[in-house]
């Protein structure tokens, strides 16, 4: 398979947006009528955001980032999938959110965006898709303007090593080389008739938190949850709302981190 990731991937999230934006799982109808499309586990973080700059990183087709706009904040999404970035600015001229969204590959923003933010914020299904974390953390830290915050909330690199049906440990935890797959319907759309190849790399902790120490950001929060916010992966089941659990392992292995880091001077 040719290895240019970057355009095999924005293929599968062009064609992920368009069975996304009706999904059940995005419920995009609640959304357009006012529903906050963040968790819990990251809006602890993101306290005293009115009049903030944000940037969001890997915004998808923007329910997020227009959240962030809802609650007073001044945002800029960024993402690969130009479809994605086209329901992002439909959705927010038709609820009348100001919001800036930007069409790029994410190590390529710092050449097309030039703009220092109060925060960087990513969530969810992100540096997966990404080869080199220690790249990525100087992105973050690019746009940082010092004392800037950075938060992210990301499902934990363990959850990765599992095959689908979370049987057996198929992969490393550590990143060693691509994952290259065939990509069969989606994690919010199963009946889905996506088939497409998708390439990733597992990051493990160490990584990730030694990337942006070394790229000026100061950690100041890191935590494990042994939860889920959604019901993206086989053989969930929901133990309290909204929080969502691999049946047969319980609480036995973290699903998710989150992160709060703060750019040095």
């Amino acid at each position: 398979m040719n290895l240019d990731y970057k355009t095999i991937n924005k293929a599968l999230w062009n064609k992920r947006t368009e069975s996304h934006i009706d999904s059940d799982f995005y419920d995009n109808e609640s959304f357009m009528q006012g529903r906050n499309s963040l968790n819990e586990i990251e809006m602890e973080f993101l306290t005293d955001i009115k009049g903030k700059s944000i940037l969001h990183l890997q915004c998808h087709f923007g329910q997020d980032s227009i959240s962030l706009a809802r609650l007073g904040a001044m945002v800029t999404g960024a993402d690969i999938s130009d479809a994605s970035i086209k329901m992002a600015e439909e959705m927010a001229a038709k609820m009348n959110v100001p919001s800036t969204f930007i069409c790029s590959d994410l190590y390529e923003l710092p050449n097309v965006l030039n703009q220092k933010f109060d925060m960087v914020f990513t969530s969810y299904g992100t540096i997966g898709w990404l080869p080199d974390v220690e790249k990525w953390a100087s992105v973050v830290s690019h746009f940082l303007k010092p004392g800037g915050h950075f938060v992210m909330a990301d499902f934990h690199p363990v959850v990765w090593m599992y095959d689908d049906d979370f049987k057996e440990v198929t992969y490393r935890y550590f990143n060693a080389e691509p994952i290259i797959e065939q990509s069969e319907g989606s994690y919010a759309d199963t009946d889905s008739p996506i088939s497409l190849p998708s390439i990733g790399w597992n990051h493990g902790m160490a990584e990730i938190l030694s990337a942006l120490m070394h790229n000026n950001v100061q950690i100041k929060t890191f935590r494990e949850y042994d939860y889920s916010p959604y019901p993206c992966f086989r053989h969930t089941e929901e133990f309290a709302p909204n929080k969502f659990r691999i049946k047969h392992f319980g609480d036995k292995i973290p699903m998710v981190y989150a992160i709060v880091g703060e750019r040095n001077g």
